[in-house]
């Protein structure tokens, strides 16, 4: 099942994909698309309707496929050949960092540049949602609290993350860094995700193109090891990395500036698509 919003920003209302690739309203179904619809009972009676008795709705902006989201835990260097490029030793264990939730944006929202940037750059990732409270749950059992999967862009802007002193997270957390979406895809419909593609474009050009089964850490390793160090909730998003091709990569690094645009996808996950605009204060 693929889970959606869509409609204006601050006004999204829930929604499904149905076989032919239509959005179906939800809101007569269900009032929203948070933590409390992801448990594995709440998806199943949604998987039981028939999408045929849904209204379709056409044109409409996708947002954050849900809402509620109470953290956004990041993986850095999670694929080998990443972390070569970036001249980074392979890690011995995850290296963990948050993304503000302010940086959240719909899967086709414009990334906005921050005031003076000059080193923003781009990260195809699967994203894993939370769909029940895991603490200190083993690798074996992880993949039960695990509610699906997305796309997101892990914008990074490579002055703040690393010239800047302190933590990655000041490069990861500004406005419009964490595109998400264009759906929520249930766990069942993921047979297996340390198979997936996953690539990333540049103004029409590939420059990203990987696969999940080269992560030093898989999922079920990622769950199981951020859920010894804190509580994950239903809602919670885990980004899990990305495959080799980002701007800081390339010699020389190639950077974003307005006016490129973005697109990237995941076998069966969707795909996004971002316009980068200047900097302006809102």
């Amino acid at each position: 099942m693929k889970l959606v919003r869509v409609g204006k920003p601050g006004a999204e209302r829930p929604g499904l994909i149905d076989a032919e690739g239509r959005v179906r309203d939800l809101s007569g179904v269900i009032d929203g698309l948070g933590p409390q619809q992801l448990s594995a009972g709440a998806l199943a009676k949604l998987a039981a309707l028939d999408p045929a008795a849904l209204p379709v709705v056409q044109g409409e902006r996708f947002g954050v496929p849900w809402s509620g989201i109470g953290k956004i835990v990041a993986i850095g260097l999670n694929y080998a050949d990443h972390a070569a490029e970036a001249g980074m030793p392979l890690p011995a264990e995850p290296i963990v960092f948050l993304k503000a939730n302010s940086s959240l944006n719909g899967p086709d929202d414009a990334v906005m540049l921050p005031r003076g940037s000059v080193k923003t750059d781009w990260e195809v990732e699967l994203g894993v949602v939370i769909g029940k409270l895991a603490r200190d749950v083993s690798r074996e059992e992880a993949l039960s609290h695990v509610a699906g999967y997305c796309v997101v862009n892990d914008v990074s802007e490579r002055e703040f993350q690393i010239e800047r002193g302190g933590t990655w997270d000041k490069g990861k957390g500004c406005d419009t860094f964490c595109p998400v979406g264009p759906w929520l895809v249930t766990r069942d419909e993921v047979a297996d995700p340390q198979a997936l593609g996953l690539w990333l474009d540049v103004n029409g050009e590939r420059v990203q193109k990987g696969s999940t089964a080269t992560m030093v850490f898989d999922v079920a390793t990622l769950v199981s090891y951020v859920s010894r160090f804190m509580t994950l909730h239903p809602g919670d998003l885990i980004c899990t990395g990305t495959p080799p091709g980002v701007g800081m990569g390339f010699k020389p690094p190639r950077y974003l500036k307005a006016g490129d645009r973005m697109r990237l996808g995941i076998d069966g996950l969707g795909e996004q698509a971002q316009t980068v605009v200047a900097y302006a204060k809102g």
